[in-house]
Formats: structure tokens, sequence, C-alpha cells
């Protein structure tokens, strides 16, 4: 009998569904790295999210691996060329969370435009400001989105009734915006140019990483918003807090982070987010954009489609 080993809280049927195909399922989301590292010789697949790491160190010791699915789309923790070496096959899911994704930007973007998060805490203390939280609105406002992939498409279609301009880049896609009347495909450079609002919505690779850093940022508009759900590494952190502190740059939505572990900081990365925690322009999230209940459901059965057929 194949064993799979699922390392992270999934949706029940991709228990279900495994074990009726015939494995044998190990259900351990808390198991750490190490045990990983010690115990995937006995295993023919897995099932990750993004604690756990398939460097080359890994795919070796997983000398029965068949497969490993990623639960989401990030692909950066796992060596694709050695896998494919190997001959073990790699399986994301972005189709699952792609909408979770889009709404969440979208969210975090109302809720900075209408000041949403201070209304709510100073209304909870009995504090009636009206005109100080006079917002703005989204429509006639042009918003550029950086990638369009599975989580870039599926925001442009959520922007699509809100009556806004949109221009879309994708290094390694042309005619996307072929049959949406709603989107104009245009290059990196006219797009940061012109953008009120930036989304990005890219992997982590070398050349995404810090993308939107000074340089970048000398090239958006005075006033522009950026919106990142993507990964934290693809923005230079330093030079984000920059933008906001000269003003160049009149808010952000930051779902990921340079660093998610806080209990890691060092000196200076907690000298550097406490600053950031304290503009209130800024709407923060918890890497949370593709964690809904719905998104669960949908990564289990995108992986159970593509690794059973």
């Amino acid at each position: 009998m194949k064993k799979i080993l699922i390392t992270d809280t999934v949706h029940p049927i991709l228990l279900e569904t495994f074990r009726q195909a015939g494995y044998e399922v190990t259900y351990d989301p808390a198991i750490r790295l190490e045990t990983v590292r010690k115990v995937i010789p006995e295993f023919d697949g897995i099932i990750i999210n993004s604690k756990i790491l398939m460097d080359k160190a890994m795919l070796d010791a997983g000398t029965r691996l068949e497969f490993i699915g990623r639960l989401g789309s990030g692909l950066e923790i796992i060596d694709l060329e050695y896998a494919k070496e190997k001959g073990v096959g790699v399986y994301n899911s972005p189709e699952g969370n792609r909408n979770a994704v889009a709404e969440h930007a979208l969210g975090m973007l109302l809720a900075l435009a209408n000041n949403l998060c201070r209304c709510d805490r100073e209304v909870r203390q009995q504090v009636w400001q009206r005109e100080a939280n006079r917002g703005f609105e989204i429509v006639g406002k042009t918003v550029g989105i950086i990638g369009f992939g599975h989580t870039g498409s599926t925001f442009a279609k959520r922007l699509c009734g809100l009556e806004v301009n949109i221009l879309a880049y994708d290094k390694y896609k042309t005619g996307f915006g072929d049959g949406l009347a709603y989107v104009k495909e245009t290059s990196f450079e006219e797009l940061i140019q012109n953008a009120d609002i930036i989304s990005l919505h890219l992997p982590l690779t070398e050349e995404t990483f810090h993308l939107a850093d000074k340089y970048f940022f000398e090239k958006c508009r005075q006033g522009f918003i950026l919106i990142n759900t993507s990964r934290g590494n693809v923005v230079n952190t330093d030079d984000l807090i920059a933008e906001l502190k000269s003003g160049k740059m009149s808010g952000a939505c930051l779902d990921v982070f340079e660093n998610e572990k806080p209990r890691t900081f060092t000196e200076r990365e907690n000298e550097m987010y406490k600053e950031l925690y304290t503009y209130e322009n800024v709407i923060l999230s918890p890497h949370v954009a593709g964690w809904t209940h719905e998104s669960k459901r949908k990564m289990a059965e995108t992986l159970i489609q593509k690794i059973l057929g």
C-alpha cells in the first residue's frame, strides 16, 4: 500500500479521497521540518504548505517519493529542477484560492479607501469623527495589475464592476487581454507610471525579489497605493516605508511580509516593522488572503484532480 504524508491542516475531503484511492494516510498538521526529514523515506507522496522545505536534501531523503502536492500556489519552497530530475511530480493549487486572494485584495483596498479600520476603532471608543474619516472612491481610478495569472486575472474580474481603468502586465504572457474589454494589456513602464493603485500578483523568484524597491517607486505616480498579496520579499520594506514617510505613496495594503515570524525578528526588523505599524494609511493582515473556508476545500479538490486524475 502506498503511503502519503499530509503536513498541514486540510479539508477532510483530501484525507477521505486518498484513503478511498488506496493510500495509507498519515495526517500530522503539527509535524516539524526536522521530523519530516527523518520520516520522508517511508512515503510515496507528500502534501505540504509553506512550512516544509522540499530542498535537494529532502528530495534525496525521499527515496520513494512520487509526488509533492502544494496547498496554494508558491513553489519557491520546492527545488523544482531537482524534483524533475528525480522524476518527482510537483502539483500546486492556485485555482483553489485565487478567488479568496482577489476578494481579500479588494476588501483591503476598500477598507483603506474608507478608513474602515480607524472608523471601527474610534466608534468602539465612542469617538465620532466624520470629517476626519472622509474617504475616497475607487470609481474612475486606474488600477495596475502586475502578474496576470490565476490571482491577477481574478482580481481584474472582481474590479470590473467598479468602473475602474485596468492596466495589466505579465512578463511571460501576451494576448491575455483579448476578449477582456475592461483590461488594457500594457508595458511594465507604462503601468507603474500611470496606475493610481498597483497590485502585485507574482511568484517569488530571483527576478521578482525586491522588484518593488526605491527605483520602482521613483517611477510611480504621486500618491499611488500599493497592494501586495503575493510574496513579502517582492517588496523592499525599507523602501516602502521611505515612500510612506515622504508622502509619495498614499497608502498600502499588505498581506505578506519579508519576515512573517515575529518571534524571529532581528532588532533591526523589529524597529522596521514597528515603524510600518504606525502608519494608519496601511492595512495589514497575516498572510491570510487565500485562507477562506471555501478555498480550503477548493485547494484540496484541485490537488485531488491533479494527482489522482
